[in-house]
Parts: structure tokens; sequence; C-alpha cells
């Protein structure tokens, strides 16, 4: 129920905002009126919506608009249905860009500072803070309303109307084992997207959102565990699916389990440049004491949202000073030169190619001559697998648990759904699949299928 009806459900309902229809009863509390307008949504899928579903995303975003007979995403960047989570504050022109155009400025050389990941600052420490963008201070919650404005302002472009209602998605946990951070990542992005022009802003989690759109293709009910993801978490949810029950308002009693955990597809990122470049810059090296080299410097690089901080004068300064006591200086020169060549985002790119390539192939090279000529990393599928076996092993504890909330033993899910750009990793899929080999594998639109299914919750809740 909405929020002004849970609020004193057996109290009068002040609805003098719409005139009482036909079947209105005269002192109807305001459960009554709720579940009347419901009622009558479900009955009117044949009509646009009023409300979007927005599915902003870690390394990738989308809007969804339910029309009837037509797919819900709209187009954000040309014709692309996505607009890459990515903000390059252009010095050179003094100006902010965003998705692809941002990336291809970033690597064409302009002089400037790159922002990615944003959803990540979401139940972190940074989001208190500021940081510095154009030669000024910038708090990160003004980096996620640029952004979100965005995607509201491309996605009302494309629908050719303004939009007041909105449901957001959310993965199950912006933080782990923490409720409180948890609900205020979750206010926050409601307090942004209010500042933006929305005076109604709901919730969905994510993968309950991608569970609606794969409902939509099928002809029997299904008991299936959706596997979401993303660039910065893994959501799961176990649902009961039916087509009869497409346009029920109330699901609660369909939803079986929810879990989670906090790592996604920039943390696999993260595995594999740890494991298969950073040795190249000096990861593993040894001082002259025999200690280990500080590894501060490689996992800020590693890391889409701290590689600004590797840029910092003090930070070159103590590499600099560090550079004499290690026995083995090729590594730390080649960090310092990238460093100098602020190319860390270009790096993380490379690892985001990599690990892409290595979803399709055994064997990836990455070409690391910008640094020092004939540089190279041969990356191959095994250490891939082997550099995020303790990634997937917490995913694997996650599902179980859900599982046991649920009371459900692994051989009565009936099947398995994956999305999320980051849910075709093999060693993944192979590994979940594992665990309930009963169930038959489906892949959704790794990209779409949240923001189409936040579109159809949106039409739920909002006619």
């Amino acid at each position: 129920l909405p929020s002004w009806a849970k609020a004193a459900p057996a109290r009068p309902c002040p609805c003098s905002r719409d005139q009482p229809p036909a079947g209105h009863i005269r002192g109807h509390t305001r459960v009554d009126c709720a579940t009347f307008f419901q009622t009558v949504r479900t009955m009117s899928f044949n009509q646009p919506a009023s409300a979007l579903g927005i599915d902003f995303g870690t390394s990738n975003s989308t809007v969804g608009w339910w029309r009837p007979d037509r797919e819900p995403l709209l187009a954000l960047e040309g014709d692309n249905l996505t607009l890459p989570s990515v903000v390059f504050f252009n010095l050179e022109e003094r100006r902010p860009v965003y998705g692809r155009l941002a990336l291809q400025e970033y690597l064409e050389g302009y002089e400037g500072r790159l922002m990615r990941s944003l959803k990540s600052l979401l139940g972190s420490s940074l989001l208190k803070s500021e940081t510095t963008v154009l030669g000024s201070s910038m708090p990160f919650k003004e980096l996620l309303r640029l952004f979100i404005g965005q995607l509201k302002q491309r996605a009302e472009t494309s629908a050719g109307q303004n939009f007041e209602q909105v449901v957001i998605g959310r993965p199950v946990f912006f933080v782990d084992d923490d409720p409180a951070a948890d609900q205020a990542a979750q206010d926050m992005l409601s307090e942004v997207a209010r500042t933006l022009g929305f005076k109604e802003v709901s919730f969905q989690y994510e993968p309950i959102a991608a569970a609606f759109d794969y409902e939509r293709t099928i002809t029997r009910e299904e008991r299936v565990l959706i596997i979401d993801i993303g660039g910065g978490t893994s959501d799961f949810s176990l649902v009961r699916l039916a087509p009869e029950r497409r346009e029920v308002a109330d699901r609660q009693a369909d939803i079986l389990a929810t879990g989670g955990v906090h790592i996604g597809g920039t943390d696999f990122d993260k595995q594999l440049s740890l494991h298969g470049v950073m040795p190249l810059f000096g990861w593993g090296s040894r001082m002259k004491s025999g200690a280990l080299m500080p590894t501060s410097y490689h996992l800020n690089l590693a890391t889409w949202h701290t590689i600004n901080a590797v840029y910092a004068r003090s930070s070159q300064l103590a590499l600099q000073n560090m550079r004499y006591d290690i026995v083995d200086e090729a590594g730390i020169n080649r960090l310092l030169r990238l460093i100098e060549q602020r190319a860390g985002h270009w790096l993380a790119i490379q690892m985001e190619a990599g690990k892409i390539a290595l979803t399709q192939n055994h064997q990836h090279r990455i070409d690391l001559a910008r640094i020092e000529p004939g540089l190279h990393a041969e990356l191959s599928r095994g250490l891939f697998d082997s550099a995020i076996e303790a990634l997937l092993q917490r995913i694997r504890e996650s599902i179980s648990q859900m599982l046991g909330t649920a009371g459900m033993d692994a051989d009565q899910v009936d099947t398995l759904y994956f999305t999320g750009g980051s849910s075709g990793v093999p060693a993944l899929r192979q590994s979940i699949a594992a665990m309930l080999p009963q169930a038959r594998l489906v892949e959704g639109n790794l990209f779409g299928s949240i923001g189409s299914g936040l579109a159809i919750e949106a039409k739920k809740r909002y006619g």
C-alpha cells in the first residue's frame, strides 16, 4: 500500500484530490481507497504509464516507461538504450559530459577529470565529503544529482513529456550488515530525486524488477531464482511467477526470499587487475628490508572511485622516495610513469575490456606500450577464475543463506535467470549452476531487464 494509506489505515480517507468514482463508499477508509485504485491500475495496462522506472547502475543506467505493445526502455544517448554511468569534467571547455561521450573525450586526451562507478558512493563515507572539479569543490551528492538529472532530462526528451513520479531500482543491500547505512543510502537517493522535480519517489529491489520483466515471457508458473550481477552488487531474489499474476498490484506473497552481497563487476575488474597486471607495476615487490612494498597505491588504482587519490602530490613524492628501497626498481618506475600520465582510468578501462574478452575467450593480451615500449600483460581465463574465486564463494554463501530463509531445497527451483552486465562471467554461472543442477538457465537482457521491470512496477503503482 502507498505510504498515505499505511499511515492511518482505519481512518476515513481524505480523497478530495479525486472525485469519488463509482464503487466508492461513503466513509471508506484509506485502505479501501488504496485497494480500489490499485485494482483500477491493474486493469489499465492498455494505457501509457504516468511514471518512470529508473535503473541507476554502477556501470550503466536505463530508464523505462510502460507503453502498450512497445518495449519499455527509452533511448538515452542517440539510439542507445543505456547510458554509461560516467561523468567527465572537461577542463579545456569547462563543462561536464556524460556517458559514451565522456569516455570518448577522456580517451582522446582532453584535460579533465573522469568520474565513474558513481553508485558506489551510496552508503560510503565519501558521500558526505567533497571533491575538486574544474578547480572548485563539489559535494559528491551534487555529482549524483548531475548524473540522475541527466537520466531524467534525456528520458523526458525521448518520451516527449515530463514526469513527476518514479520508481527507482535499488540493490537488496547498498551496504552489507549495516541497516542504518543502507537506509541512509536510500534516503539520499530519494532526496536527490526530489530535488530534480520528482514529487513521488518509491523503490523496488532490482532483482524483483528483473523478475517482472521475465514474467512477461513465461507460459506457466515457475519458481525463479533471479541472479542480478551488476557493477557494484550481486542481488538475488527467489520469486513465484505466473502469467495470470502479471497485472496483480500486490506481489508480496510471491517474493519467497531476497539476498545479496556487495560484490559486482568492478570487484571482478579489481581482482583481475591485481593478479594479472599490477605485478608489472610493483605489486608484490620486496623492499630491501625484506618487507613487501605497500599495496595502497595498487589497490587505489584498481578501484574506480579511488583512482584519483593516487594522483595526489604526496603519493607521488612517497613513491619517488620509496624507489631507492626497492630491490627491483622496474615495477615502481612503471607505476610512477602511469601516475605521471594520469593513466589510471585508462588502465581500468583496459581491465574491464579484459574481463569482457575473457567471458568469450580463454586468452587476452593487454597492450601497455603507452607506459613502456613492448610492455604487455597476458591474461587467461584460468587466472581470472582463480582471482575471483574468493568473491564467488561469498556469492554462493549468500545464495545458500537465501534458500535457507525460504525453506526451499535446491531441486525446488525451476529456473535460474541471469541479468546484469557481469552475470555472463563463465566461472560465476558455472558456480551457481552447480548449486542448483536441476534448474534450467535463462539469460535475460543483461543491461535492460531491470529498467523494463521498473517500468512495469511504475505502471502498477502510479497508473
